[in-house]
């Protein structure tokens, strides 16, 4: 009894560990894709909440992540063969973020430790989760790099590095571009605070994106009833075709 006492001193007797936690704010939680859809920026905006002093030390940094409904891959290799381009390989990607963003205040080496990123699944590299490739091939590592750069260039990967504004080491913003070509499901928001490469807090929470009028309707359609909506395709392309060329012969004569 009389340790349990001393132990329960000494615990008193030392300085309370500064905890520190996110508030966050959201300019949307629900993104509504609709025909004329091109686009959407979401703002991100949140604070530092403390119950003491902020720590000496290393500054606070912040790394923003949305990532998109992941799925399975096929990733093909094309060469060149008798003056034509043919498929020679193949890896399947077990999962990759259909979009993934990743914004932060400084460099992502600098403020986010590679242990770190391992544990978290931070960068992009992270992200997208490769286990196994053919035996005959020997670089299945360049097959998930030529995702990358591919999703990369049309706009559905990005990393963006230094666009976190903090101010006093408390208050946080930045946006993110959401492209047109967004796939539907539950987009997972994840906020990092970290110090001298370390995470020291993190939050969750998801942003909504879905097809809503005539776009949720054909998307419904072309699931549930799909020999009706291809049966409405063919009617469309068939009266496209002759109404195309009705017009074709009236402005001939």
């Amino acid at each position: 009894m009389r340790a349990l006492i001393i132990t329960l001193a000494l615990m008193l007797a030392l300085p309370a560990m500064a905890k520190e936690e996110v508030v966050l704010g959201l300019s949307k939680n629900e993104v509504s894709i609709t025909t004329n859809f091109d686009g959407s920026e979401i703002l991100i905006f949140g604070a530092v909440k403390r119950e003491q002093a902020i720590p000496d030390g290393p500054p606070l940094e912040v790394i923003v992540t949305i990532a998109g409904p992941s799925m399975p891959v096929v990733v093909r290799r094309k060469e060149k063969r008798y003056g034509i381009w043919i498929n020679v390989d193949s890896v399947e990607v077990d999962r990759a973020p259909s979009f993934y963003a990743v914004v932060t205040s400084s460099p992502l080496e600098d403020i986010l430790s590679a242990v770190e990123d391992q544990r978290n699944k931070v960068s992009i590299a992270q992200a997208i989760r490769s286990v196994g490739a053919p035996h005959d091939i020997a670089d299945a590592a360049a097959f998930s790099e030529s995702l990358i750069r591919i999703r990369k260039n049309s706009g559905l990967y990005q990393i963006r590095e230094g666009e976190v504004s903090i101010e006093e080491q408390t208050l946080f913003r930045t946006s993110v571009e959401l492209p047109a070509a967004l796939t539907e499901g539950d987009y997972l928001t994840r906020i990092y605070l970290t110090r001298g490469g370390q995470v020291v807090a993190d939050y969750e929470t998801l942003i909504d994106v879905r097809k809503v009028g005539m776009e949720r309707w054909l998307y419904n359609m072309s699931r549930e009833q799909s020999f009706l909506y291809g049966l409405m395709s063919l009617a469309i392309a068939i009266s496209a075709g002759w109404g195309a060329s009705a017009i074709f012969g009236l402005l001939r004569r």
